[in-house]
């Protein structure tokens, strides 16, 4: 599994308030979280990101309320994978649950910027920032949580 795209840039504790502000916890439709997400840290996101984009941030990122609708806007959105530093725990599991592929690589998070061209090889673990010609080590995902994101999260895998 691959996955390729241009990079937003984040700091440290996005919180999933300002992934997903809880105003719009009324609806649980992908879509319609999809064009909200963001919106209270980056106005711009929803308007500029593409299909297989990515967000790249700092530490901490997910923190804040144990909602799945943080991981579910992003991933409805478009975002083929986040990378950061750390995750928070909750946002962590949620992430893969519904089949949103993140990757803690702390110096991949410290030095790709905003508006970098990326490539991520899931099965390798590398991550290849192709506007600055670098490479990095993240963690591969173990095969059953490659099912899990190919078969679009737990419960589809499950009963798959």
């Amino acid at each position: 599994m691959k996955a390729q795209g241009r990079v937003f840039k984040y700091g440290d504790n996005v919180d999933t308030d300002v992934i997903i502000p809880a105003r719009y916890l009324n609806s649980s439709d992908p879509a319609e979280l999809a064009t909200h997400c963001m919106e209270d840290i980056d106005k711009e996101f929803i308007h500029q990101v593409k299909k297989g984009d990515m967000i790249v941030a700092n530490k901490n990122f997910g923190c804040g309320s144990s909602r799945e609708h943080a991981p579910i806007a992003i991933k409805a959105a478009g975002v083929s994978c986040v990378i950061a530093e750390t995750f928070a725990r909750i946002f962590y599991r949620n992430a893969i649950n519904i089949g949103l592929p993140i990757i803690e690589c702390p110096q991949a998070a410290q030095d790709i910027e905003d508006g970098d061209e990326m490539e991520i090889d899931f099965d390798s673990g590398m991550i290849y920032d192709r506007t600055k010609g670098t490479e990095y080590r993240g963690q591969a995902f173990p095969e059953f949580m490659q099912k899990i994101i190919r078969a679009e999260g737990l419960i589809n895998y499950i009963n798959g």
